[in-house]
């Protein structure tokens, strides 16, 4: 009885201390998680920073999500307000099915624009990388005018920044049958997954494997791999756009920093190099690094973007 009483004595003198614990506020560049819905679709995002500061807008790629950028925030949200979401079908966003919805890059920038709008984001740097650069690019298109300044990390915008690893998938472009399709599930195996983490890095035992695992979880829920090639076959309208994105530089000349992983298998370093052609000022930084180059150099590329943030964005 007597530790009974004890027990009960204890959790009383510390109740008022866990109360003013959970009412204090998170500091402000603490990562918080949201969703909010938009155009049908229930956005996940990941934000810090305060509210009054310049905004950062982190677009993901494949096979990942805003989960990508874990360590970017509050790396950036020191002196930026970073908003990083999931695009429908990656991450915990919840869209609706395939058949009720197109999984197009075009329908991706519809709900990232409808996003911004309902976050009341009217004027955003945007960090792009893989998927996200063609949507970033969209927007880009859509409204020149919120763009304060874009980092592309292996976020390609012309044609000589394609490998030949993209053959397969441009073999479904030219050719939509269901064996072109069925050539393109390799991409979607665990094994790839992981690969595309680690082919290119130096030292791969510093990667965490959680990264490609839970992508890889992601991968794997029903309905997702059709959603995947769905996506891989409309890329070609990504490309389709490149001079439109290309025209965007050379009239609008947004503030622009290329840090890029030179081995990535999919994205030259010739696709970062060629910024300069259509935006002069354009800062090209080529790392040791592959396609996740976030997860191998993120201290080195946090340096890099807030370095050329803090120079380029009025606060």
């Amino acid at each position: 009885m007597r530790l009974i009483a004890l027990s009960l004595l204890a959790a009383a003198c510390l109740s008022p201390l866990d109360a003013s614990a959970a009412s204090t506020p998170a500091p402000a560049h603490a990562t918080s998680y949201h969703t909010v819905d938009v155009a049908g679709v229930t956005m996940f995002y990941r934000e810090a920073g305060d509210p009054a500061a310049p905004t950062v807008l982190l677009l993901h790629g494949f096979p990942t999500s805003s989960h990508m950028y874990r360590d970017l925030i509050p790396a950036l949200a020191d002196r930026y307000h970073v908003v990083a979401p999931d695009l429908p079908g990656f991450g915990q966003t919840v869209a609706p099915p395939r058949g009720e919805f197109a999984y197009t890059f075009e329908n991706l920038t519809k709900v990232t624009e409808a996003f911004t709008e309902r976050l009341a984001l009217s004027r955003y740097a945007i960090y792009v990388f893989d998927y996200g650069a063609p949507v970033g690019f969209r927007l880009a298109l859509r409204h020149p005018e919120r763009i304060t300044a874009i980092v592309s990390q292996n976020g390609n915008a012309y044609l000589e920044g394609l490998s030949d690893g993209w053959n397969p998938i441009q073999a479904y472009w030219k050719d939509p049958t269901d064996a072109n399709r069925e050539a393109l599930r390799g991409f979607l195996k665990p094994e790839t997954v992981q690969w595309q983490y680690t082919h290119g890095v130096a030292n791969p035992e510093i990667l965490t494997p959680d990264a490609w695992a839970l992508d890889a979880a992601y991968l794997a829920r029903p309905g997702n791999a059709e959603i995947q090639l769905d996506l891989f076959g409309d890329y070609q309208s990504n490309v389709a756009l490149y001079p439109e994105f290309q025209r965007y530089l050379r009239t609008q000349h947004p503030p622009l920093l290329a840090a890029w992983g030179r081995n990535d298998p999919f994205f030259l370093p010739a696709g970062a190099e060629a910024y300069r052609r259509d935006q002069p000022t354009a800062e090209i930084h080529l790392l040791d690094a592959g396609h996740f180059a976030l997860e191998s150099r993120g201290p080195e590329i946090a340096a890099l973007v807030h370095d050329f943030l803090d120079r380029k964005l009025k606060r």
